[in-house]
């Protein structure tokens, strides 16, 4: 691109600090930085008109996990990694609540509920002869009991009759949350470009050459925050995964109010007013949905239609106001990757669909690893 000497000044000279991605981690990566840099240039690239990945296209649940997934976390981690896990994102979800404002993004503490299909009546069992021991492990986070059993007074069908209950989970809006963000980030002196795709990347002896689809500049300190697009920068250790999302349009007398998890967290609703918000399935097809395509496919979302019909709104009309799908970033392990990669490159990357919940905190640790 022909920039002027004005443009050239402004946005693409002496740059000190380049973040890749304005999602919930990079937004609040360029927030840290500014505080601990207040005279730093700082800018910030998008490669779409809006936050690409998960951060505009989540379900906007404030969660830390169901008790079925930690029991699972704990088969492939130690006790402390999935009380570390738990902890990073209750204190991501603190800092986030604290820099946006509850009532900024509609946050709502409705608890959360997790349904089990009749089929995994073994899975209900095993969760409920072990909660007491769950809630023992979370104890020091929460200071009380997280998980009780509740019945089904939803009018849910085909699923066992009790759930399990998790009082400290959240909801919240996430086109509001992140406008809000984005104010500060701009408010704040960062510079933010969108529509802007990183090619590649070259490290020099003092600074990084970063090359876009349309131009090229350079940084003396990149910092990758793409979570489920960083495996096409070359961070291999994080593979995308993609999550297909619908929403009805207002159902009248809707009962249902909370966040709700089934089939050990494939699926996922909650309430949006009085509209019902479903999305995953990715389980139908793995290897598919590892793909940074943000396409939708008539198996996963003839699957969630089939299951608001048969068991989440069995005895109620409703139609589809829209559908869209977001990428995740995934990996072996939960624990997101927050180092530095080379000299002047560094990433905060893989947060296991767990963004809303661990962005912020894993954004300042990015922003907290420049010396």
């Amino acid at each position: 691109m022909n920039f002027s000497f004005w443009e050239q000044d402004s946005w693409f000279t002496n740059i000190d600090y380049t973040v890749i991605g304005s999602g919930i981690t990079g937004l609040n990566c360029a927030l840290r930085l500014k505080e601990r840099f207040p005279l730093a240039k700082v800018l910030v690239l998008e490669r779409g008109l809006l936050p690409n990945g998960a951060s505009t296209k989540n379900a906007g649940f404030a969660c830390f996990g169901s008790l079925s997934e930690i029991l699972d976390d704990l088969g492939s981690h130690s006790e402390e990694e999935v009380l570390e896990l738990v902890q990073k994102r209750v204190k991501g979800l603190e800092l986030l609540r604290k820099n946006v404002g509850d009532d900024n993004m509609d946050f709502q503490l409705n608890g959360g509920y997790e349904l089990f299909t009749k089929d995994d009546e073994e899975l209900f069992e095993e969760c409920r002869s072990k909660m007491h021991e769950i809630n023992r492990l979370l104890k020091p986070i929460f200071k009380e009991d997280v998980f009780s059993v509740r019945k089904n007074g939803f009018g849910f069908e085909n699923i066992q009759q009790n759930l399990i209950f998790n009082r400290f989970e959240g909801q919240l809006h996430t086109g509001k949350m992140m406008s809000v963000l984005l104010q500060k980030v701009q408010a704040s002196g960062v510079k933010l470009l969108n529509n802007v795709s990183v090619n590649s990347f070259s490290e020099g002896n003092a600074s990084v050459e970063v090359n876009t689809d349309n131009f090229s500049f350079k940084t003396n300190k990149l910092l990758i925050a793409t979570n489920g697009f960083a495996s096409q920068l070359g961070l291999s250790e994080v593979k995308p995964a993609r999550a297909q999302v619908l929403i009805t349009d207002p159902i009248e007398n809707l009962k249902i109010k909370g966040t709700f998890h089934l089939d050990r967290g494939y699926y996922y609703f909650r309430n949006v007013g009085d509209r019902i918000l479903f999305g995953g399935g990715r389980n139908l097809d793995i290897q598919a949905e590892e793909t940074c395509d943000l396409e939708l496919t008539d198996l996963i979302q003839n699957r969630l239609e089939e299951l608001l019909k048969t068991t989440i709104l069995p005895k109620k009309e409703f139609s589809i106001d829209r559908r869209w799908s977001g990428i995740m970033g995934v990996g072996e392990k939960k624990k997101p990757i927050v180092k530095q990669v080379s000299e002047n490159v560094y990433c905060g990357v893989r947060l296991g669909g767990m963004g809303v919940a661990i962005g912020s905190h894993v954004g300042r640790e990015l922003a907290d690893l420049i010396e």
